[in-house]
């Protein structure tokens, strides 16, 4: 089974040195890579959750977390295949509107999904403004393909640190890498730094 989008093709766009990563091309085309299956889970059946190291868990069914206040962000994203998308469109939950009024003592976050799949982050790197649980993409529904119905965004740091398919946060007192980061990705991922891999 292919990881990469059929047909894809790597198109190359010029773009300023200042919005792309070094290492980077500029693509129109948006790639789907996955380490396994698409999980296609029915929105009834679906729920986000924040647990962990907080005052008391949180969950909400895919109603429940539509009905919380959502804002439209347009943002370049890059991937660790070293393509950049300029300009995507997207609307989905801040993660500071999820965790308003939550206590922890928590510095770190790891990501989890459906099919298994986790990925970690230092928490204020998902604070203020910089990361969103994302159900749109340029106006529809966010695709399976693309980790619908809803996906971390987190789009300074390489995509693969915005986990699709996602149903919770877990805060944590500690680091605990995810499944890229234990199979030889860096532990942060950001593509100013080309943090690809260990030793990046």
């Amino acid at each position: 089974m292919s990881i990469i989008t059929r047909g894809f093709r790597g198109r190359r766009e010029a773009a300023s040195a200042d919005r792309v990563p070094p290492g980077q091309y500029v693509t129109r085309d948006f790639p789907v890579l996955s380490a396994g299956p698409t999980p296609h889970t029915p929105l009834d059946r679906w729920d986000f959750s924040i647990d962990g190291e907080v005052d008391e868990p949180r969950r909400w069914t895919w109603e429940e977390f539509r009905a919380l206040p959502s804002e439209e962000v347009t943002r370049d994203i890059h991937c660790v295949t070293k393509w950049t998308k300029l300009d995507t469109v997207w609307r989905g939950v801040s993660v500071d509107t999820l965790l308003d009024g939550v206590e922890t003592s928590a510095d770190h976050v790891v990501q989890y999904s459906d099919g298994g799949y986790t990925t970690n982050l230092p928490l204020e790197d998902l604070l203020d403004g910089k990361a969103w649980i994302a159900f749109e993409y340029e106006g529809e529904p966010l695709e399976p393909a693309h980790g619908g119905p809803a996906r971390v965004l987190v789009p300074h740091l390489y995509f693969w640190k915005s986990a699709k398919w996602v149903r919770g946060l877990r805060l944590l007192d500690h680091d605990e890498p995810g499944f890229w980061e234990v199979n030889g990705y860096h532990h942060y991922g950001d593509p100013w730094r080309e943090q690809r891999y260990w030793g990046d």
